[in-house]
């Protein structure tokens, strides 16, 4: 089962139909609440991973700076690998957020839906409070998440910037040229994770009321 619900994202991102991966999912007894978990949890642990390699990429900006003789070819490319890693950390964090919204909103359209299905007048309006209170916080996380994954932009723009110049001048005055930079990028470090911080926080009480 477990196979099957790591498949089957694939072949339908592929094919670009969401809608026929939920429904097959269903028949299988995976509903989109259990997706929504899911995707939220592993966007969780995305942001995690970022947070570690922003940390990262910090530390060797740091040793940049810092450099006092030696190879500075291999200190560019350890710099620039890290701004690589950070970019892909970054699309993999835009990328799980992307995949929340969809089933949040096939999820959404479905339970607004089923709420005309009551012959119950009392569930009904029960069903329906519910409904608004978790959209009411699912916008609230998914304004929180992106408010993050902006905060990753100007990091990952500075970031390059300081590789693309020191790659265009390998010598010892463009480390001090880079070195008033450092507290700028630090500033927007701190910043991205304690955004994300706010993020997994918010994540965790969402999935927490999700299985209720």
């Amino acid at each position: 089962m477990r196979y099957l619900w790591l498949i089957l994202p694939i072949f339908f991102t592929l094919t670009g139909c969401q809608s026929a991966y939920y429904s097959a999912m269903e028949k299988v007894g995976v509903h989109k609440r259990d997706i929504l978990v899911d995707r939220v949890e592993e966007a969780q642990q995305s942001q995690q991973e970022a947070q570690q390699q922003f940390k990262s990429a910090l530390e060797q900006f740091s040793s940049l700076i810092k450099f006092d003789g030696g190879d500075l070819q291999r200190m560019y490319e350890a710099t620039d690998s890290e701004f690589q890693a950070c970019s892909k950390a970054a699309a993999e964090v835009s990328g799980r957020i992307d995949s929340i919204e969809s089933v949040a909103d096939a999820l959404f359209d479905e339970w607004q839906d089923e709420l005309e299905l009551y012959g119950n007048d009392k569930l009904k309006r029960d069903s329906a409070s519910k409904l608004a209170a978790t959209k009411r916080q699912y916008t609230s996380l998914l304004k929180t998440m992106r408010r993050a994954e902006d905060s990753m932009q100007p990091v990952l723009a500075s970031l390059q910037d300081n590789t693309l110049y020191l790659k265009h001048n390998l010598n010892a005055k463009a480390i001090g040229a880079l070195k008033g930079e450092f507290n700028s990028i630090q500033k927007d470090i701190n910043q991205l994770i304690a955004e994300m911080n706010t993020a997994i926080k918010q994540s965790e009480q969402f999935v927490a009321a999700l299985k209720q």
